[in-house]
């Protein structure tokens, strides 16, 4: 049974998480990831989605206000057996719905092209790549993507 938990950035199971969707990221990335790992920091997110698999932490997402209105999608990650099923589409329709509820209209989020699962989730989704933003501007490896809600 799927089972779906707002929580913040303090949440150990998400913790857990996230040092895993860095050590992918960290061979995905080799030198860049130093880069990337600056911009990632989880510290004080006060948004968090965490998805439960038979009480099993499987997967897990996140947002921030990226200015007024907009939000950007953090930390997306899916334990690797658990890709394919639908379920990272579903923690980022959580993450929408939680975002549309405080009020915000617009998604935007930074991927890599060496993500090409995660350039096909959020395209199903709904995300438009779109010019790169801020810190990634100029970045050849960074894909920006948006959503409007």
């Amino acid at each position: 049974m799927i089972q779906f938990r707002r929580t913040s950035s303090d949440d150990t199971d998400f913790r857990e998480l996230v040092a895993l969707l860095d050590k992918d990221l960290a061979l995905r990335d080799g030198d860049e990831h130093a880069f990337y790992a600056q911009f990632n920091k989880i510290q004080a997110i006060r948004n968090v989605i965490v998805c439960y698999e038979d009480s099993k932490p499987i997967g897990c997402g996140a947002f921030k206000e990226f200015e007024p209105g907009k939000v950007e999608i953090k930390r997306m990650y899916m334990l690797p057996e658990q890709r394919g099923k639908g379920t990272g589409l579903a923690i980022l329709s959580q993450l929408e719905d939680w975002a549309s509820e405080l009020g915000y209209t617009t998604c935007v989020l930074e991927t890599g092209k060496k993500q090409p699962e995660a350039i096909s989730l959020y395209k199903k989704g709904g995300y438009s790549i779109t010019q790169n933003y801020g810190q990634y501007a100029g970045v050849e490896n960074s894909v920006c993507m948006r959503k409007e809600l």
